[in-house]
C-alpha cells in the first residue's frame, strides 16, 4: 500500500478511541481511453478554459468553486469555507453503529477504499477495531466527508486490514416502481424445474477466472491498426429465431451449457425430459394390473399377445398367440358334433 497515493487524511472515531488513517482507493480503472481528435487531420481537440469576463484563457491554479444562485448569481466557496464546515466528520470518519451484514443493502454500495494506519501510534487500535469486526461479524456504520460531500460508510474486515465501501443515503436509492412487468404472469412447476436444471448445469464460478474480453478486443484492433495491418475481424453472432415456448428455450439453455462442459447428450436428455417420464411411470401400474401371475413370456409379448393370452388354459399359449381368431369355430364346431 505504500506506493499508493492515499486521498483523504483523517482519524476513525470509535467512541473515545481515535485512529489516525489515510484512505486510499481499493479499485483501480482499467478500461482503455481515448482521445477525441479531428477525423480530417487526426489532430487533437482540446478543451481550454475561459474566463467569460475577460474573454482569457487562465490556468489552473486561477481555478475554483461557485455556487451559483436561482437568479445566476455566483456564491465562490474556497477549500477553507468548506474544510472549516462545523461537523465532526469533516477529518474524522465518525462510527455511529455496528449492524449485521446482511441489513445493507447491495443496491446502496458506492465506491470502496482501504483504511491505512497512519503510523506507529495507530497501529494497536487499528488492530483493536479489526479484530472486534471480525470477532462480532458485524460491520460498522460510519458517516464521513469527502469532496464537499458528506457520505455515508461501511467498514468491513478484508484480509488483515480494514476496508470501507462508500454507502448511498437511503432516499438517493430509487424504488422499483413500474420495473416489474404490469400483467401477472403465471409461472409453471415444469418452467421452474428447467431453470432449476439450468441453473444446476451453469453451477458456480471462481471471479478470477474471468476477465474483461472486450477490453482485449480492443487493445487487438489498436495494435493491428499501430502496425499497419487490419484489424481483426469479429464474426458476426449467430441470430436464431425468436423463440416464443419457454419450454423449449430453457431445454436448449440445458442443453448448450452441458455440451460446453462437455457432457454427454443422452444423459442431458435424460435430464431434461425427466417430468414427462414421471407421466409415463404413474400410469403403467394401471395396465399391468391385476395380470402378475402370468409367465416372464407374456411381459415380453406384444400387445396383440396379451389380449389372447386371456385365456384359462396355459397350455394353449403358444397356439392362441398365432392365431387368436381360430378358437371360436373351433368350439363351435365341436357342439355341433354331440348332437349328431
Amino acid at each position: 500500500m505504500l506506493h499508493v497515493r492515499s486521498i483523504w487524511n483523517g482519524a476513525i472515531s470509535f467512541g473515545l478511541v481515535s485512529i489516525p488513517i489515510k484512505l486510499v482507493n481499493a479499485t483501480e480503472n482499467h478500461s482503455i481511453s481515448f482521445r477525441q481528435i479531428h477525423t480530417e487531420d487526426g489532430g487533437r481537440i482540446r478543451y481550454r478554459k475561459f474566463c467569460e469576463l475577460e474573454d482569457r484563457e487562465v490556468t489552473g491554479q486561477e481555478i475554483g468553486k461557485g455556487y451559483e444562485d436561482a437568479d445566476g448569481t455566483i456564491i465562490p466557496i474556497t477549500d477553507e469555507d468548506l474544510a472549516g464546515l462545523p461537523i465532526p466528520t469533516a477529518r474524522t470518519i465518525e462510527i455511529v453503529a455496528f449492524v449485521p451484514e446482511d441489513r445493507i443493502d447491495p443496491l446502496q454500495m458506492d465506491a470502496a477504499y482501504y483504511l491505512a494506519a497512519g503510523g506507529a501510534p495507530a497501529a494497536k487500535p487499528y488492530t483493536l477495531l479489526r479484530e472486534a469486526l471480525k470477532r462480532s461479524n458485524k460491520v460498522a456504520i460510519a458517516k464521513f466527508a469527502l469532496r464537499g460531500k458528506e457520505r455515508l460508510g461501511m467498514l468491513r474486515v478484508v484480509g488483515d486490514a480494514i476496508a470501507m465501501h462508500g454507502l448511498l443515503w437511503p432516499d438517493e436509492v430509487r424504488a422499483p416502481e413500474g420495473v416489474a412487468p404490469d400483467s401477472s404472469v403465471t409461472v409453471r412447476d415444469k418452467e421452474l424445474d428447467l431453470a432449476d436444471a439450468l441453473m444446476d448445469t451453469l453451477g458456480e464460478v471462481d471471479l478470477e477466472d474471468l476477465h474483461d474480453e472486450y477490453r482485449e478486443a480492443v487493445e487487438e484492433v489498436i495494435a493491428a491498426k499501430a502496425s499497419g495491418e487490419a484489424p481483426p475481424e469479429t464474426p458476426a453472432p449467430e441470430r436464431g429465431g425468436k423463440v416464443l415456448d419457454l419450454m423449449a428455450a430453457l431445454e436448449n439453455s440445458v442443453r448448450a451449457a452441458r455440451e460446453s462442459r462437455g457432457e454427454e447428450p443422452e444423459e442431458e436428455e435424460a435430464e431434461v425430459k425427466r417430468l414427462p417420464q414421471r407421466k409415463t411411470s404413474r400410469s403403467s401400474p394401471k395396465e399391468t394390473g391385476g395380470k402378475k401371475s402370468t409367465s416372464t413370456t407374456k411381459k415380453t409379448a406384444s400387445g396383440a399377445r396379451k389380449s389372447t393370452a386371456k385365456t384359462s388354459q396355459p397350455e394353449k399359449k403358444t397356439t392362441a398367440k398365432k392365431t387368436p381368431a381360430k378358437k371360436t369355430p373351433a368350439k363351435k364346431s365341436a357342439s355341433r358334433k354331440r348332437p349328431a
